[in-house]
Formats: C-alpha cells, structure tokens, sequence
C-alpha cells in the first residue's frame, strides 16, 4: 500500500524518523495481523522517542491510517476491527513497560476519563488516559458506553478536577450535552474532545462544555496550565439550544423507523434491481438509512447544516469507494424529503444535502478550479 503515513509532532529530524520507523513497523505488524511484531515495534519506538510520542505518534497514527484504509475499501471491516485490537494491545504492552512508569511525586491532580454514553471508539479515550498517567495525573478511565447516572454517581464519589469526555459519533451528540450537563450539575467541569465535537471544537462549546482540544496533546497540555473553573450550580442557561423549541429534532428521531420503512419501500419501488434484493441486502440498505436518519438528527439538535451535508459527502465518497454509484443517495435524500415535507429545518437540511451531491465533481475528474 502506498498510503502515506500522517506526519507527526517535531523534536528534530532524529526523533521524527524514528516516530516514522515506528508507525511504518506497526503498520506493516498490523497488516500481517502479527501481535508480537506490533508489540515488539511499539516498544523499541518506546524506547527511542518515549512512552508518550509511542502512544501518540506511533499507536494513534497508525489507528487514524486503518480508518482511512478502511474508508477507501483497502481494508476490511474485519480487519480493520482486528487492527484495532492489536493497537489495544499495544497500550496495554507499552504502560506495563519500564520506560512507561509515571513519575514519582505528588499527583498532577485527578481526572475522570469517560467516552460518551452510546460511543463505541474507545482507543483515542484510553490513549488521553495514558498521557494523562505519564504527566503524573490520578486517572480514572471509564471507557466506552457509559450512562450519565453511572458517570455522575462515580464523580460525587470520588471528587475529580475535571471530566475528559471523548466523542468520535456526531450522532451521539445529543448524548454527549446530557452527559455534560449531567457532570456540571454534579460541580464538575467537562473537557471534551474527539472529531464528534467539530474540528473546531464548536459543538463542545456549545454543547456546554468548560474547553476542548483537539487531540490528546493538546488535551494533556491544557489541564497542565491550570485547572478548570468549577460550575457554579443555578447558573446554566434555561434555553440552551432555542432552536429545539420547533421539536423538529425530537419528532424525527420518534419517527425514525417508520421514516426508514417508508424509504426503503420507496426505493424498491423506484429501482427494480432492489426488488431481487436478499434479506440481507435489504437490512444493510435499511441500516444505511437509518444512518442517515441519525445524522440528519444530530443535525437538527446542533442546527448546522454543515455536518448533514458533510456525512452526506463521506457517504458519497464510502460508496465510491466500493464502486457503488454515488448518485443512488438522491432518490434516498428525494424520499426523505417528502416524508418530512411538513418540517423546515429537515427539509433545508435534504435539499442542501441533494445540492452538495449534484455539485461534487465526477469520480476521477479534476476538482473545480478555485480563483481567489
């Protein structure tokens, strides 16, 4: 494969060639699905550039690389779940190793580290709580699927600076501002990050949230320079999200599975290939639906178009990827429209997504020309 490796943190050419060496022999481990030669990469990495740039730009980059594979059809769903779990592993080598131990003294302070509730990516929260760990902090980390009564219940128990929340579902949203509220009831301000939260971090702050960074680094960094401001209790806006008062949100997400039946049968109507569809190929079309219905919303609760349009244009690109026709999102997205014909902001969202479609390039055209 000829995918190029992300480029990672400085520290001089010496350190970044070996951070390279060590994401190409991970890489090369996680594609044989060879668990001993990815340990064995990620410790001698270790060893060379540190505990903390083996998680972050050898481990972490090397997971990023297996989603983009697996977004463009080089890997499989299996064996992009197999190198997850070998990148899992590695963690679990590398903070049992010598050079992994956290530094004596007083703690840093203490963090709860938790994905949101309904958020199955568990890596990039565990990979913030050893960084966590190597600074020196107490790290409680909770992992994935985590209610907010559970959650709230471990904070007044055991008293954190902060809560870490990780988010890499847009579609969980929704959850993650129940969460957040939740933890700043209970006096304890949230640290959010993950690509859930926009790559600007505005569905954090809007969400509520006390900061946000983009990556575990830049989370590590910010908790070093001072510790977060504690909620004051009474002082949460009483209509946070003022466009949710249309219930535009709330009526679409009741009606999601009729509006998924109503689609596929409106589809099997439309192209006669899908009348010879197996079961099978009925629930993937069904689940791809459905999928859409969830973004579309997280796009309701957020009001912002752009991440519609945005999983619109992924999902146009996934199934290019797998050489299936981009432009069978639109009799989709026509059908969509007419259930929820009665609803503006749905109804912007469908025709926005449509226009994104139809203005994409053609596969293996060049892109438009840009004059500034």
């Amino acid at each position: 494969m000829s995918l190029p490796l992300p480029s990672t943190e400085g520290g001089g050419p010496v350190l970044a060639d070996a951070r390279q060496e060590g994401a190409r022999r991970l890489w090369d481990a996680v594609l044989a699905q060879d668990e001993t030669a990815a340990r064995d990469a990620v410790l001698a990495a270790a060893e060379s550039v540190g505990a903390e740039s083996a998680l972050l730009d050898v481990i972490g980059v090397v997971q990023r690389r297996v989603g983009a594979e697996w977004a463009a059809d080089r890997l499989s769903v299996a064996q992009e779940h197999a190198a997850t779990t070998i990148n899992d592993r590695c963690v679990s080598a590398l903070v049992r190793h010598p050079c992994a131990q956290a530094p004596p003294g007083p703690s840093a302070g203490h963090i709860t580290v938790a994905c949101v509730d309904g958020e199955w990516h568990g890596l990039p929260a565990r990979l913030l709580s050893e960084v966590l760990r190597l600074r020196g902090w107490q790290v409680d980390h909770l992992g994935t699927l985590v209610p907010p009564p559970r959650l709230v219940a471990h904070l007044h128990r055991t008293g954190p600076a902060a809560v870490a929340l990780s988010g890499s579902l847009a579609t969980r949203l929704p959850a993650a501002h129940a969460t957040i509220a939740a933890c700043r009831a209970a006096g304890v301000p949230v640290f959010a990050g993950g690509s859930a939260f926009g790559e600007d971090g505005r569905y954090a702050r809007m969400l509520g949230a006390d900061a946000w960074a983009p990556d575990a680094r830049g989370a590590a960094d910010r908790l070093a320079a001072g510790p977060l401001p504690r909620p004051r209790p009474g002082h949460e806006p009483a209509d946070h999200l003022p466009h949710l008062r249309d219930q535009e949100y709330t009526l679409v997400t009741r009606s999601a599975p009729q509006l998924v039946k109503a689609v596929v049968t409106g589809l099997t109507e439309l192209l006669p290939a899908m009348r010879a569809y197996s079961a099978w190929q009925l629930q993937q079309t069904a689940q791809d639906i459905a999928h859409i219905v969830e973004f579309l919303g997280a796009a309701l609760y957020v009001d912002d178009d752009d991440l519609f349009t945005g999983f619109i244009c992924w999902t146009a690109d996934i199934l290019t990827a797998r050489h299936v026709p981009a432009n069978v999102l639109l009799p989709t997205l026509d059908l969509l429209g007419a259930e929820l014909g009665d609803f503006p902001r749905a109804t912007r969202l469908i025709r926005r997504g449509a226009r994104e479609l139809t203005d994409r390039p053609a596969p293996n055209s060049p892109a438009p020309e840009v004059h500034r």
